[in-house]
């Protein structure tokens, strides 16, 4: 199943992500299958989320310098979480997972610093509203809190996926106003991302990206104090 998401919004840094595959249950330009079994073991909601298609992904391409890239990862995250916030208490809410998935190369960018300040900002963003935001990295095998192994990705991942309230809040230990947050996370629909009340939805009411990125860069520097 392939389905598409589109954005009027003009972007001065659109074209530094190109879409090389709209979001779908089983992507053939990265080989995900294997990967996403293995995590079968680290997330008991994975498997009904995989076999009822509810874990999806969205392929990109980076081209672009390191900062427009940043941006349109920012962007194309936003966008994920706006359409994942209708959902979240629908049938199986829980299950719901997109993933936003990297491929190319930025000279001498890293990906991990290329997912670093997007993941930080939305997920301070998001995760007071339900939506809670990881960050995977090609070939980078990642070891849980416990001391548990988690395999290598294929390609660098940013998923965006429903929170776990009485679960997710232990992986913030080190954000625990960012814990506590998700922990009574409840969305009255506001604008995350200019702190306003009302419907949701940034990504698709034509606003422009400058806006975007200063509102949410004045507010997570408040969060990091």
């Amino acid at each position: 199943m392939t389905t598409g998401r589109t954005s009027a919004a003009p972007r001065p840094t659109a074209g530094a992500l190109r879409l090389v595959e709209a979001s779908t249950t089983r992507p053939r330009s990265v080989d995900i299958s294997d990967y996403a079994r293995q995590m079968t073991a680290h997330c008991p909601y994975l498997a009904p989320s995989l076999l009822q298609g509810l874990t999806t992904w969205t392929v990109y391409r980076a081209d672009g310098d390191a900062e427009a890239v940043e941006a349109e990862l920012f962007h194309v995250g936003a966008q994920a979480a706006e359409w994942l916030r209708p959902l979240l208490n629908r049938p199986h809410g829980v299950l719901r997972c997109e993933n936003i998935v990297l491929l190319g190369e930025v000279p001498g960018t890293r990906h991990r610093d290329l997912l670093a300040w997007p993941h930080w900002v939305l997920k301070n963003l998001y995760g007071p509203v339900g939506v809670m935001f990881g960050k995977f990295y090609a070939g980078e095998e990642e070891v849980t809190n416990a001391g548990h192994r988690i395999p290598a990705a294929p390609a660098s991942l940013l998923p965006v996926r429903t929170a776990v309230r009485r679960r997710d809040p232990r992986f913030l230990s080190a954000t625990p106003d960012l814990a506590a947050a998700l922990a009574a996370a409840d969305d009255d629909g506001r604008d995350v991302v200019n702190g306003r009340g009302g419907g949701a939805g940034w990504a698709s009411a034509g606003l422009g990206e400058c806006a975007c990125l200063c509102g949410a860069e004045a507010e997570i520097m408040a969060v990091m104090g």
